[in-house]
């Protein structure tokens, strides 16, 4: 079926853009953007997913307050093949679109039941960059085979919740973007299950999978790693921006070696983290974190919660939301698989002095890990 993508001079099948070049139902397309004032006061959290091989496009906006109070609003339809403007998508009262290529984007969720809204635009300060492809077999079928790009940039907006608005401060304000595509699986945007009556996948002894970006004044940091429960890697990207501004060079990050502290009870990051990147130019930075804020991105969809999840048929005009404590341990156990939490991050310089950046850790911890502790799931 044609589609306002097909004006593009971009197929590389011989077939139309409704279409992606095989069958599997965990296919996914998945954007988002996210940020958290520096205070720790609000983080947001929104983004859209399209599952061609389950004609399902479904988004959702997060808001998180100071103490945990997340509020949530959750949209799904079937893909849209109406002739919309190209890098426009729609899904009830949400719109994400794309103003200009690798450099602004736009989200808005207007009005609707739920009492939330909110307009945010995204303008790169930093080059788009990718991530290291992500592919995976396991017991002969793929597991994972993935593309994404990020970019760190300046937003401006506001968002509503009951009728109180709050408009962003630029300077005050972290926000970053995320663009997937390819096979998922499990938390993080897959959501989907392989199928029934299938041999049962290998089950690790532990797993560690970490993500860091980190921006200060003058450079980027990203940086994210795959180890097993003894931390043999097995998978590792790693790189520095510049902003585009100054050039927008990268440069290589070699290794990263973490010593995280852990939060009583929990499998979240505490103050006194650190993290040692080694850069390609054989010179060493220690970044230590204290959180400012934690979020679950299952509440939007990413897992099963409250009868809901990302990819999921829920017919043409799905909407609905709610009100969780995300900072409670109980509410959040059985979804607590993928957390991101955002953090203050401190530079020592070799004058003495220091700088100081914002940033993310994204985090999957399971199992047991001797190094830390933890014996068991």
């Amino acid at each position: 079926m044609l589609t306002a993508h097909d004006e593009l001079l971009a197929h590389q099948l011989a077939t139309t853009f409704d279409h992606v070049e095989q069958a599997d139902l965990r296919w996914t397309e998945r954007i988002v953007m996210f940020g958290f004032e520096k205070s720790g006061e609000y983080t947001i959290v929104t983004g859209l997913a399209r599952y061609p091989n389950r004609n399902v496009t479904d988004a959702y906006a997060m808001i998180i307050a100071r103490g945990g109070e997340t509020r949530v609003v959750r949209m799904s339809t079937q893909i849209d093949t109406a002739p919309v403007g190209l890098g426009s998508y729609t899904v009830g009262p949400y719109t994400y679109a794309i103003e200009e290529p690798l450099q602004r984007t736009r989200a808005t969720l207007v009005a609707n039941s739920e009492g939330v809204e909110l307009d945010l635009v995204l303008d790169g300060e930093y080059p788009a960059y990718e991530q290291t492809p992500a592919f995976h077999r396991e017991r002969g079928r793929i597991k994972e085979n993935a593309r994404r790009f990020y970019q760190n940039g300046r937003v401006t907006g506001h968002f509503t919740i009951d009728g109180k608005r709050v408009d962003l401060d630029p300077d005050q304000w972290w926000f970053t973007r995320d663009h997937s595509w390819g096979l998922r699986y499990g938390p993080g945007g897959g959501s989907l299950a392989e199928g029934g009556q299938m041999q049962p996948g290998d089950i690790p002894a532990g797993a560690l999978y970490y993500m860091g970006i980190f921006r200060f004044d003058d450079e980027l940091v990203h940086f994210a790693q795959r180890e097993d429960h003894l931390g043999n890697r097995i998978q590792f990207e790693g790189e520095v921006l510049t902003p585009t501004a100054a050039g927008g060079g990268t440069a290589e990050i070699i290794d990263v070696e973490h010593d995280l502290k852990w939060r009583p009870g929990r499998r979240l990051i505490d103050a006194g983290s650190r993290f040692t990147v080694l850069r390609g130019d054989r010179t060493t930075s220690e970044l230590e974190l204290s959180p400012r804020s934690d979020y679950w991105p299952a509440f939007a969809g990413y897992e099963e919660f409250n009868g809901y999840a990302s990819g999921y048929w829920r017919g043409t005009d799905f909407l609905d939301g709610y009100t969780v404590n995300g900072d409670d341990p109980e509410v959040v156990a059985p979804i607590s698989l993928l957390s991101g939490t955002l953090c203050q991050a401190r530079m020592p310089l070799d004058d003495g002095t220091e700088k100081i950046g914002y940033g993310l850790v994204e985090m999957v911890f399971v199992g047991a890990n001797p190094r830390y502790g933890f014996e068991g799931w």
